[in-house]
Formats: structure tokens, sequence, C-alpha cells
């Protein structure tokens, strides 16, 4: 055991609370600065099915990339939220450090992307937001000038309990399923799950997204949740299936504040939910199980091929004592 001891992995003082007055404006400019970044890894990373080149990561300091191919060699991007500051890191040896702090979009995306081509880093990204309404381009955008060091924080250490969840989750489940990345559209943590079966051509539609992104990504039937901390509301767990099955909105989950939203078409529960139970990995790997349950079992998903069949809620420790595993 280390001298600092080992976390709680369920104490609630591990799950920040949110309700923070810099938030929504920090949310706001920083939610552009994240699709900047997440625009470059677009760019230049091979692609792969559902968009999954493009997403971002929970890290042990905020954000990550992950490394980028760049010729012969590596570069990424790091969002650092202990010291506040963008990170570029290369292969090659150099790296730049950009400081977060209250100022423009636009100044912002001056300095990145100066900071770019001072590494050698040649990338073009369309710069306009996307998933929002106002579509304002980076480098024209004044309107965005917040950083609050102490609720970008605050959010980061949510994503990381997030993340620590729905990676159990993930865990449980021997199909195809995403990895827990961030997707910086909608500016949410997700991990996805697929049944294997290919699913009707996607009819919907989605703010400033091109229809051939969202074919993409619904090529194959899922059942996904996510944490969003999109602007304007609370955060909250999602979990949605598409193609919807016939019932799905009315099944009843786990716990109860866990909801159906018409409006979105899916189930909703608030992340004050699940910080304020008294078990909020248990309360969250709950949500995460029961709507999967009801959308694999109204979609009838083989889930004796698909699942390890042991309970939702056990520990590292007991999914490997029950696996036979060291």
């Amino acid at each position: 055991m280390s001298e600092r001891g080992v976390r709680s992995a369920t104490a609630t003082s591990s799950w920040p609370d949110l309700q923070l007055a810099g938030w929504p404006d920090t949310q706001a400019s920083l939610h552009r600065l994240v699709q900047m970044i997440g625009k470059v890894r677009l760019a230049l990373s091979p692609p792969q099915n559902h968009y999954w080149h493009a997403t971002l990561y929970v890290s042990t300091h905020g954000l990550t990339t992950s490394p980028i191919p760049y010729g012969a060699e590596l570069f990424e991007i790091d969002l650092d939220f202990l010291s506040h500051q963008i990170v570029v890191a290369t292969s090659w040896g150099e790296s730049r450090m950009l400081a977060l702090e209250p100022r423009s979009v636009a100044d912002m995306y001056e300095q990145f992307t100066g900071t770019l081509q001072s590494l050698s880093i040649d990338v073009d990204i369309w710069p306009k937001p996307v998933e929002i309404e106002d579509t304002t381009a980076f480098d024209h955008d004044t309107a965005h000038v917040a950083y609050d060091p102490e609720a970008a924080h605050a959010v980061w250490r949510a994503l990381v309990q997030a993340d620590r969840v729905f990676k159990r989750f993930r865990a449980l489940f021997r199909g195809k399923s995403s990895p827990v990345h961030f997707f910086w559209g909608a500016f949410d943590l997700a991990v996805t799950r697929f049944s294997g079966r290919r699913a009707p051509i996607w009819q919907g539609t989605t703010m400033h997204v091109h229809p051939h992104v969202m074919h993409e990504s619904y090529s194959h039937e899922v059942s996904s949740a996510g944490l969003w901390l999109g602007a304007g509301s609370a955060p909250l767990f999602y979990s949605y299936a598409v193609p919807q099955p016939d019932g799905f909105a009315t099944a009843q989950v786990s716990p109860s504040q866990g909801t159906y939203d018409a409006g979105m078409g899916e189930f909703v529960l608030p992340y004050a939910a699940v910080r304020n139970s008294d078990n909020p990995d248990e309360t969250l790997m709950r949500f995460l199980q029961t709507t999967y349950a009801a959308a694999a079992d109204l979609g009838k998903w083989d889930r004796d091929l698909l699942e390890h069949r042991v309970a939702c809620t056990c520990s590292p420790e007991e999914l490997r004592r029950l696996k036979g595993t060291p």
C-alpha cells in the first residue's frame, strides 16, 4: 500500500459536487477548446468503425488524445486539469505547454494552432464547433472567455469516477464493445455494447452533424450509456438503445430516480442521485445493468453468448475469484 493509502472506491466524497456556479460558462468555453483538440485527432488518425478514432480519453490528470500518428512519429495532446494547461508532447522530444485560463476562444485557437505549428505539426481542421447551436468559428469567437479552474477540476474528477465504473461494466460483456471514451461533439463520456447484428439505416437528425457520421455510428444495434456534461442542464447519466425495441420506454429500471425522457429518447439518471446515494458505484452499476438488460431482452439479444454470467455488483477481486483467475 502506498503512503497515501488506498482511496475508497465508493465514498461519496470521491464523487464531487457539480453544482458549481462557475461551470456553465466554463463548459461553454471548454467545450469549444476540447473540440479543437478532438478535430486534430480526427484529422490525423486512421479511421476506425463508429468514429472511435476521433474520441478522447480520461487520464490521470485530465483528458488525452492518446498518441496520434504523424509521419514516422507520434504526438499527443493533453488537457491537464491539475496544472491547468494544454500539453502537446512528441516522440521526437519536443513539447509545448499552453495555459488554461480565462481568455477568448479566438485567442486560444490562435495560440493552439500556433503551438502546433511551432512543433512542425501541419494539420487543417474545420474551425467551427459541431453539435451545438452557436457555430461561430473558433477564430472569430470572442464571446466565450470563461475558465474556472475549480469547476474544471471537479468535472474531471467526476469523469474519473464514471470512467472507473464504466470500465467495470464493460468488463462484464464478451461481445463487441467500445472503449470508455469521451465524445467531444456532445461533451459526454460513453461506453457502448453491440448485439452483433446490423441496424436499419439511422433516420434521425443531430444538430450540425453530417448524416454520414450518424449512419456509421449506428450501423449496428447498440445499447449505449454515458455521462453527459452538456450546457444548460445539470449533469446526468443516460442509457439508450438503437434501434429502440418496443416496450423499452416503459421498462422497469433501477434506481427509482432513473426515468425515461421521451424528448431525448433515453433513460436518464441525475448525477446528483448517484453522488448522494449510499453507494454511488453500485447505484450507477444498477442503472447501467438494468437499462442494458431492458434493451437486450426486448431487442432479443443473445445474452448467453454475449455476457459473462456473473453478478454485475461484483468487485474486481470477486470477479477474478468467480472466473478462477489469480
